[in-house]
């Protein structure tokens, strides 16, 4: 277990790839079925309405989305690690996420903490891109790319699905 651990921060910290994780689909289904719970979970503080569905709406846009992708490019074999590196790191960023937001007092400017939760959403945008990067074989840039364009999807379906009135 540490070193499944190591694995996933040295991925978090760009210097392994998804090919570095577990083989298989059981692990990449565990992860990914914890991934949607933490998801849930996280929705449920921020009392998001409809948590649930949101979750696996956007859970699913970015796992079909690399699926398709590298069935596209003939690398679905590739598929169960990008998966369970994609779960692991973002077990992580959203336990992360998750601390932070709880920290937040809402109606106060908290510029530090906004600040903070800006430089993990682009840390977690550059371990998607990196994962992306090297699970298809493509320059850092491709995969920054590809990661701004799910991520961009992802915003896009879940507004659409799950309209929020401010």
């Amino acid at each position: 277990m540490k070193d499944l651990i190591l694995r996933v921060l040295d991925i978090m910290r760009l210097k392994r790839g998804p090919q570095d994780m577990p083989a298989g689909w059981s692990f990449a289904i565990l992860l990914g079925l914890i991934y949607l719970g933490q998801g849930y979970f996280a929705d449920h503080i921020l009392d998001e309405l409809e948590s649930a569905p949101r979750s696996v709406v956007s859970v699913a846009i970015q796992f079909l989305s690399i699926a398709a992708l590298l069935q596209f490019r003939g690398l679905g074999s590739r598929l169960p690690q990008t998966l369970t590196a994609l779960a692991s790191t973002g077990l992580i960023f959203g336990a992360l996420s998750i601390i932070l937001v709880m920290q937040a007092i809402p109606g106060e400017p908290q510029p530090a903490l906004a600040l903070t939760w800006f430089a993990l959403f682009l840390w977690s945008l550059a371990v998607d891109a990196h994962i992306y990067r090297r699970a298809m074989s493509i320059t850092m840039s491709l995969g920054v790319l590809v990661a701004v364009l799910i991520f961009a999807l992802n915003f896009i379906v879940i507004q659409a699905l799950f309209p929020t009135t401010v």
